[in-house]
């Protein structure tokens, strides 16, 4: 009795643990406790590895959740597979939902190895997995809407990120300035939207009309896309920046992850 009050102790001290895991995990490592399979030290070890796990090349934030409400996501750029499969097998062994952005088709064949079940979108270059852990919990639709064809690879990161996250998604593809009757046609989809995403590159003008047509959150994503002048997304990105349209907010050249990321916080209905 004395042992599981001090297990309890040092779980206090350790901060929060993953809810998914108090029932199961906590209870296979008691019972290995009282049968006299593990020490107290390798117990409260263990323990230890709920909230952060190391693992030599990564230190696995598994507490993220609880303090956030997601998961930690694997930013698989300059990884290798392995690393990244790694990473990916602890985060769903410990009950997470997976998100890994910026995925190469080696690093999803990897992850596939170790995580049966997960999936690949080479457009987004996401690896998603445990999906069916998803609830939906947004108070809205996120809209992403692009400005061309070529902007599409970003849009699908927001999409992804924000689909994960668990809201319902929409896209409006290929209505920039250019045609701007595309996008004023689609008026009504616009003003139904919980939060909208601006994906543009080129100039970057589309943000600031979108801005002006809704009385919802704008989030501007710059994309490198453009002839060389653009500065691959920096005219955009300053364009964005300095929109006459009031309330949009801008987010790194590229960067649909961190977009989709906002809306979903922007859109997650307050309990």
């Amino acid at each position: 009795m004395g042992a599981a009050r001090a297990l309890v102790d040092s779980a206090g001290r350790m901060g929060y643990i993953h809810p998914a895991m108090v029932r199961s995990e906590l209870r296979r490592l008691l019972e290995q406790f009282r049968h006299g399979k593990v020490s107290e030290e390798a117990l409260l070890q263990k323990l230890a590895s709920l909230t952060v796990e190391s693992i030599g090349y990564a230190s696995i934030d598994h507490q993220r959740e609880m303090r956030t409400g997601f998961p930690e996501v694997i930013f698989c750029q300059g990884k290798t597979p392995a690393q990244v499969a790694g990473i990916a097998r602890r985060i769903v062994r410990h009950g997470s939902t997976l998100l890994a952005t910026r995925a190469e088709r080696r690093h999803f064949t990897a992850v596939r190895k170790v995580v049966p079940g997960a999936r690949y979108n080479p457009l987004a270059r996401t690896i998603t997995a445990r999906e069916g852990r998803i609830r939906l919990g947004g108070r809205g639709v996120i809209l992403v809407v692009t400005a061309g064809t070529s902007d599409i690879p970003v849009a699908e990161e927001a999409l992804e990120t924000a689909r994960i996250m668990g809201n319902t998604v929409d896209h409006l593809y290929d209505v920039g300035v250019a045609g701007i009757h595309r996008i004023l046609s689609q008026s009504q989809k616009l003003r139904e939207a919980s939060v909208v995403i601006v994906i543009a590159g080129m100039e970057g003008a589309l943000a600031s009309v979108v801005g002006g047509l809704v009385k919802v959150p704008v989030i501007a994503v710059p994309t490198s896309v453009g002839y060389g002048a653009s500065f691959e997304g920096m005219a955009a990105l300053l364009g964005m920046l300095t929109s006459c349209a009031a309330g949009v907010t801008v987010v790194n050249i590229d960067n649909g992850f961190g977009a989709g990321y906002a809306a979903s916080l922007m859109n997650r209905s307050q309990r």
